[in-house]
């Protein structure tokens, strides 16, 4: 079985495809900006690298999100309520955890059908 690296670089790869399965990095938003605009950035990260892996948010198996503060779960949940596709939610995750830096508040790990 093949293996493609999407956007790779020296420490990793933006996505990887193993057969039927696509896995990304995880994604977040910008530094500094708040919750809501970092998990929509990092969402938009999420479907723009489907997109190059050739899938979609409708085929997410699985999902991880962390949160530097579990008290943005709710806030976080907006978002995600708002993008991810009702029809076919995913198995999902939330957990809090120390990110990168202190200025990433969320940060989001999906593993997804080609």
């Amino acid at each position: 079985m093949t293996i493609r690296r999407i956007e790779p670089g020296t420490r990793m790869s933006g996505a990887v495809v193993h057969g039927d399965t696509v896995y990304l990095a995880g994604q977040v938003g910008k530094a500094g900006d708040d919750v809501t605009a970092q998990t929509k950035t990092a969402l938009a990260e999420v479907d723009r690298l489907l997109a190059l892996a050739g899938t979609d948010k409708s085929k997410i198996l699985n999902a991880t999100i962390w949160l530097a503060d579990i008290a943005d779960f709710g806030t976080m949940n907006a978002v995600w309520d708002a993008w991810v596709d009702p029809a076919n939610p995913p198995a999902r995750a939330t957990g809090e955890s120390k990110l990168a830096t202190r200025d990433y508040l969320v940060e989001v790990i999906v593993i997804a059908a080609a």
